[in-house]
């Protein structure tokens, strides 16, 4: 995994691991790797890895079993909000860098309709 040196790489674990639940190669009820295997494959301190499990069981993301582990939640609320709070958040900061640039909503609307359709035309190629 590359970390952004502007973000906190801890923040950066907890996207990474919404994302892994989000597209499912995290399953609810899951066991998710252990802290020093993760530290090992992210290339990062261990405390960083605790304090990243930390928010998200602290979340309900995840499930923390004594003595076994810590598990992707199975309470599909929880799920449903996380994959919406992550959706709008990228939305929020397309959004904010847009309007940075002055683009009005309607034209945000025809760049991303005309990049989406420019993108699943080099997919079909």
């Amino acid at each position: 995994m590359k970390f952004d040196d502007k973000v906190p790489i801890y923040y950066q674990i907890k996207q990474y691991i919404y994302r892994e639940i989000i597209i499912e190669h995290l399953k609810p009820g899951q066991q998710i790797p252990a802290v020093r295997q993760l530290a090992v494959t992210l290339t990062v301190n261990v405390n960083t890895i605790q304090r990243a499990l930390s928010e998200l069981i602290d979340e309900d993301v995840l499930v923390s079993k004594r003595g076994k582990g810590n598990f992707v939640t199975e309470d599909t609320e929880v799920l449903k909000n996380l994959k919406k709070r992550t959706i709008e958040e990228q939305v929020s900061n397309l959004y904010d860098n847009l309007t940075a640039l002055r683009i009005s909503p309607d034209k945000m609307l025809t760049y991303l309709e005309n990049y989406i359709n420019s993108r699943k035309e080099a997919n079909h190629d």
